[in-house]
This record gives C-alpha cells, sequence and structure tokens, in this order.
C-alpha cells in the first residue's frame, strides 16, 4: 500500500515538474498567494475579464500541492456554514450560486479541454442508524424549505437500489453535484490560466502580505492588489497563525474493483456518497472502478501543523478500511491501494468568506471546511468582480466581506478540537447502540465547536 506521495490522485497523474521560482523583485497588478484552485479560479477570470492584466501566481511548492490535489471530489452545492446564517432572501442567493458553480466548473473544464473524468450524478448521504435517520429526515425538512435545493428523502429500497451500502435505513439526495479526479482539474486548471498568460512561480514562499505586496523568500513582488488563497496553510503566513485552523482529513481508495463487485454493490451514476455519523464519512466510485473512501484520523495537530507530503497513521488507515468494509462487505476483500491526508482550512464560525479591503487592496477567500471543490470558483469568480470593482451580482452575496473571530490560543484549540471529535466519535458508538435520538454529547460539542449556529 502506497501512503502519502502528496496523494493518489497526484501519484495516479504523475507528480508534477517544478515551474520557475520567483526570480527576484518584480512588479504585478494583482499577485495571488497559493496555486490552488482558489488562486487559479481568481487568476483565471480576472485574465478572462481583463486580459492585459498583470497576474502572479505565487506557490511554496507545486500548483495542486494542497487541498485542491488531495480532497474527495465532489464538486457540490454545500453552502459552507449553513444558508440560514444569511437570512430567506440571501440564503437563498447564496444557494442559488452554489447551484450555477457546480456547472460553470464542468463547463470551463469542457470548454478548455481540462478532462477531470466529470461526471454528474448528484449526492447522496445515508443514515444507518436510527439517530442519524432522525437527522437525516429533519435535515430534509429543513433543506425541503428553502428554494434551489432540490432534495429528495429516499427510503432503504430506493436507496439500495441506488447503492448497497450495508445497513442503510434511508438517504437523502439531490442532483447538484459531480465526481472528480481533483488532480486533473488542478492541474488543468493551472495549464488554463498559463495559457492566458499568468505567471506561476513555484517552490516560493510566502512569509508575510502587507499592502502592495508579497513577501517571499525569493524576492518581493509589489502588485496594486494582493490576494490571499492559502486555505489550510493561512496559519503559517505572519499575522494569521489563528485566523483559520488546518483540519486533517484522510483517505483511502481500493484497488479497482471486478464488475461482479459492482455489480452487487450497484453505484452506476456516479453520485458521491456521505452520510450523517457525526465523524462523518465521504466517497466517490472513481473512473477506474475505485471505491475512494474518506474521513477523519487525528483532526489537528497541535500549533496548527502541517504535513509535509500526506502521510497517514496506520491507525487512521485501519479505521478507514474497517469502515469501508463495513459499508461495503462485498468489497471486503479488495486491497487498500493507496492512503493519504491533508488540511482544510477552518474559520472559528465553520463559514467559509471572500473579501477584498478597497484601502489596502488585500483580499482573501477560503475557510470552505471541505466544500472547496466547487466554492472556491464562486469565491475566484467573485474576487476577481471585486478587484475590478464590478458592481455584480456575485460581489453582493451575502458570504462576502464576513469576518470571523479568531481561533483561541494554544494550548486551548489543541484541547477543544481533540475533545470535540473524541466527543463526537463517543456519540457515534452510543448512538450504534441504538434509539432515535442524537447523542447529548454531540449536542454539547455543536454548541462548543460553533457548528450548532
Amino acid at each position: 500500500m502506497g501512503n502519502g506521495g502528496v496523494s493518489f490522485w497526484w501519484q495516479q497523474l504523475g507528480l508534477p515538474s517544478p515551474r520557475t521560482p520567483l526570480p527576484g523583485d518584480r512588479d504585478a497588478d494583482v499577485a495571488i498567494v497559493g496555486a490552488g484552485y482558489t488562486g487559479l479560479w481568481a487568476a483565471y477570470y480576472l485574465k478572462k475579464l481583463q486580459p492585459d492584466l498583470r497576474v502572479v501566481v505565487l506557490e511554496q511548492r507545486f500548483a495542486g500541492f494542497g487541498a485542491s490535489g488531495r480532497n474527495g471530489g465532489w464538486l457540490t452545492n454545500s453552502v459552507t456554514g449553513g444558508r440560514a446564517q444569511y437570512g430567506r432572501e440571501g440564503g437563498a442567493r447564496q444557494q442559488a450560486a452554489m447551484n450555477d458553480t457546480v456547472d460553470e466548473v464542468i463547463r470551463v473544464a469542457a470548454a478548455e479541454g481540462i478532462d477531470a473524468d466529470i461526471r454528474k450524478g448528484g449526492e447522496l448521504n445515508v443514515a444507518r442508524t436510527p439517530a442519524q435517520l432522525a437527522r437525516l429526515t429533519a435535515a430534509h425538512a429543513e433543506d425541503a424549505s428553502w428554494p434551489h435545493t432540490d432534495v429528495e428523502l429516499w427510503g432503504p429500497r430506493r436507496t439500495a437500489a441506488h447503492v448497497r451500502v450495508d445497513g442503510a435505513l434511508g438517504g437523502l439526495w439531490h442532483p447538484h453535484c459531480a465526481r472528480v479526479h481533483p488532480a486533473k482539474l488542478v492541474a488543468g486548471l493551472a495549464a488554463a490560466v498559463e495559457r492566458l498568460g499568468v505567471t506561476i512561480h513555484e517552490e516560493t514562499t510566502v512569509s508575510r502580505i502587507e499592502p502592495g505586496r508579497a513577501v517571499t523568500d525569493r524576492g518581493t513582488v509589489r502588485a496594486t492588489h494582493v490576494l490571499r488563497a492559502t486555505e489550510g496553510f493561512t496559519a503559517g503566513l505572519a499575522g494569521q497563525h489563528r485566523t483559520w485552523l488546518p483540519m486533517n482529513s484522510s483517505m483511502i481508495v481500493t484497488a479497482p474493483l471486478p464488475a461482479a463487485v459492482w455489480d452487487e454493490i450497484g453505484w452506476a451514476d456516479a453520485a458521491t456518497l456521505g452520510d450523517f455519523a457525526h465523524v462523518y464519512m465521504y466517497a466517490q466510485r472513481t473512473a477506474d472502478d475505485r471505491i475512494a473512501f474518506g474521513g477523519r484520523g487525528i483532526p489537528y495537530r497541535y500549533g496548527s501543523r502541517v504535513d509535509t507530503d500526506g502521510g497517514t497513521q496506520e491507525r487512521t488507515v485501519r479505521a478507514l478500511t474497517s469502515l469501508l468494509r463495513e459499508f461495503f462487505p462485498r468489497a471486503a476483500e479488495a486491497p487498500i491501494d493507496h492512503a493519504w491526508s491533508g488540511v482544510l482550512g477552518v474559520p472559528r464560525d465553520w463559514s467559509a468568506t471572500v473579501g477584498l479591503d478597497p484601502a489596502t487592496g488585500l483580499g482573501w477567500a477560503g475557510g470552505y471546511v471541505g466544500t472547496g471543490v466547487a466554492t472556491t470558483n464562486l469565491a475566484g469568480r467573485t474576487l476577481a468582480d471585486l478587484v475590478l470593482g464590478r458592481e455584480t451580482d456575485l460581489a453582493a452575496l451575502p458570504w462576502v466581506g464576513r469576518r470571523a473571530r479568531r481561533w483561541e490560543v494554544e494550548p486551548l484549540r489543541w484541547l477543544a478540537v481533540r475533545g470535540l471529535y473524541a466527543a463526537y466519535g463517543v456519540a457515534d458508538r452510543q448512538e450504534r447502540r441504538g434509539g432515535t435520538l442524537t447523542s447529548p454529547l454531540a449536542r454539547v460539542a455543536d454548541v462548543v465547536s460553533g457548528r450548532g449556529h
């Protein structure tokens, strides 16, 4: 079994040769820090809207090294942090924008010739305990009360007709999601922005961002606008240590499963798969007939430390493997080909944000809490409008300009995050023993964490 190497997705595609580092001080109109989805989408739309703009992207390792090349491949319409925080009208607009975003990514990939194994089959979340089913039913009622959600409540028979998850009591499905190969998407997007004239400097570490400049270990880029697109690596920038918490997530992937196994499992239409556990899982059937299966390992490392190559602890691999085989006993004999991990950015209010300070020219986007494959595109389009001063519907969306309070100092946040996820794990074990009510332990953890707002 392979472990680390950034991710299975990159190992399958092949790690890229590094682009040229920043050769010294230079000037630009826009400097973008971070060559993941957010930074690349922002660069793409800036150049599409104003082709003569001088756009420079700075990246510590290589384009797609972070979450953009390691995620579960869910191009979905989730409003990070929930619609209700924006009120009825604002929440509805945010949801409609996210629906459109899923189709926009698919459109651009087709227009730019990016073959990222994209297939739109919706998103299905299942319940495997009575308490999970109660939460699923409540989530359906809440979602169905909003426009643009298009959710369907499925019973066990219809769920099994779609995908045979062992013990599934029901499912919640919506059509606004596509499966993607993350590394193929980010590699294709990087090539697309370069064709537009964007310069990407890799192996260039930005130490601090200030009005009018991004300071790196290889020189300073002076620019009218400097955009921060660093997501789970934000804590490494000067003054940003408590802005977003880098939350770890881990994945495993099986060897390709034979046709006879897929005949029994089903899962023929490429919907992504999740569940209603507190320590939830997420999965996809890959284009080459593997199961890519993810969940939480060690949720947070002390001092906001992040890994360098995606290596995953053996106990996390064992836990994910065990859960995968619980879901799909028919795949129990399938070998695990690879395991990896990465970090995602979590604001203190668990809500994504995008913004630009016109007085300083500093912009930012992120805090996607694992929903960034689509949301990054909306962020990139919005940043482009804000930089160019365009008064558009995107620039007026309610997530624009939101600020969350900073995370607590250490060791408080380490103790809190580790304690919270331990509580969620105990709650899941309690719920597996029966009962239709959500564990009180999980309810308390939701309130303490801020997820219950």
